[in-house]
């Protein structure tokens, strides 16, 4: 497909092949799920081997064990969970760095963001469709593998036509020097430091800016990966009918959509303007621990709340699920409207390598500890309780915890934004001050010497 362009006429080969095997390598596993995988799921679960280890290891594995007896379904979710964190951060927002101008991003990654909140709106209209579509299926005939189909199908689509897009960028537009200049962007990529795990937290221990910033982006990660969980086995709970938890999820792609527009839309830039930084950075700390305080509340004394909630004609487990969807909601749309600006601004006072190595410092150390912090707090819970229900209370003092020191974080960093913000106008000014200086003195010269002056 790439054998016919150069390396001067756009991106390099090598990383167009990457490219476009990955993406090949996720459509062709969604595929073949929905074909070979799930149809053929109980004959390929090892169960001897999974009840052997139930019987032989304690209750704190059995999550384990059951991640091994529904290896098809483990798979799935892992792949599934890549596909956002490789294909559309690593490989989109790469690509999209590589070929967009500084001058251009400003305009375009806000779009950007509003297109993927738009698809939102659109996959959970289409979610909501295949998964009714079990009204039509025979008896004979599972329902849920009707829906799987048509999403899975939807999937496989899309994902051709974003290599029939990125085929068309490479062809028609990357080869046109009006749009991409090599050269400038080899220059730009040759100023950012790749830091390796060990680097990048070293840099962020020695910096105390870069490690409260550091803070508030592993802080988001573990506290929306504590409640997501908790949050979805209520859910499992409450529709335990697969196209019916489908369907839902389908109303809440559609709501977070909807929610993250408006709140780019109206909210991001007046609350900045308004009220400054340091609210507009506590918005999302404080969003997560008030509906984070509803959502384990009804599920720790759901049971002391029953009459009252029979009383609106609800239930304890319904009210905890649309406190946790309404968690989740809230804390996505201020994700994107507030928490990835302001964490960006944090940025702005400080001097280029600071803004370099500080951002691919917290880039790999956030990101890695983000999610991956909650899962494993999460794992040794279940290993030491036995179940979700019984680590409940505890998730919910650790995310108090967390949640705490995240608003902590978004204090002291504030006073050393302010501070760097002052800092910088004062170089700033002195330079200007120097600059003037220099030109008075050399008109006067150019004066004495008969020059004219010119201005």
């Amino acid at each position: 497909m790439y054998t016919t362009y150069s390396k001067n006429n756009g991106p390099p080969i090598v990383k167009k092949n990457i490219i476009v095997g990955s993406w090949i390598l996720w459509i062709i596993f969604f595929g073949f799920f929905a074909a070979i995988l799930y149809p053929l799921r109980e004959s390929l679960q090892p169960t001897e081997f999974c009840n052997w280890l139930q019987a032989t290891l304690p209750n704190g594995f059995m999550g384990l064990i059951a991640i091994l007896r529904h290896w098809t379904f483990s798979l799935f979710y892992i792949m599934s969970e890549l596909w956002g964190s490789v294909c559309l951060s690593l490989l989109f927002w790469g690509f999209a760095n590589d070929i967009t101008r500084v001058s251009e991003s400003k305009r375009f990654y806000n779009l950007f963001g509003l297109g993927a909140n738009f698809s939102l709106y659109f996959a959970g209209t289409f979610i909501i469709w295949a998964s009714n579509m079990r009204r039509s299926a025979v008896d004979a005939i599972d329902p849920w593998q009707t829906s799987l189909n048509w999403l899975m199908g939807m999937v496989v689509i899309s994902g051709f036509a974003i290599l029939a897009i990125y085929w068309w960028i490479n062809r028609y537009v990357l080869t046109d020097s009006r749009f991409y200049d090599q050269t400038a962007q080899k220059a730009l990529k040759k100023d950012k430091p790749k830091l390796s795990l060990g680097q990048s937290l070293k840099y962020l221990v020695t910096s105390r800016y870069m490690g409260l910033i550091a803070i508030l982006v592993i802080a988001y990660g573990v506290s929306i990966n504590l409640v997501e969980v908790t949050w979805k086995s209520q859910l499992k709970l409450q529709y335990p009918n697969p196209n019916d938890y489908s369907a839902f999820m389908g109303n809440f792609s559609r709501v977070t959509g909807v929610a993250t527009i408006l709140m780019m839309f109206f909210v991001t830039g007046n609350v900045v303007r308004k009220l400054g930084w340091k609210i507009a950075a506590l918005v999302t700390p404080v969003v997560l621990m008030i509906t984070g305080a509803g959502f384990f509340s009804f599920m720790l004394f759901g049971r002391e709340t029953e009459g009252f909630v029979a009383a609106l004609g609800t239930t304890p487990l319904m009210l905890a699920v649309i406190f946790g969807m309404a968690q989740n909601i809230m804390s996505k749309s201020a994700k994107y409207s507030l928490f990835d600006p302001t964490k960006e601004m944090a940025y702005i006072p400080l001097d280029q390598e600071q803004k370099v190595k500080g951002k691919a410092a917290v880039d790999v150390v956030g990101a890695r500890l983000g999610k991956s912090g909650g899962s494993l707090i999460q794992q040794m819970l279940i290993l030491g309780l036995g179940s979700i229900g019984a680590m409940t209370p505890y998730v919910g003092i650790i995310l108090f915890v967390v949640i705490s020191a995240w608003i902590l974080a978004v204090i002291a960093l504030d006073k050393r934004f302010k501070a760097a913000i002052v800092k910088k106008e004062s170089e700033e000014s002195a330079k200007a001050g120097a600059s003037g200086e220099e030109t008075s003195a050399s008109s006067v010269s150019s004066t004495k010497q008969g020059k004219p002056v010119t201005t």
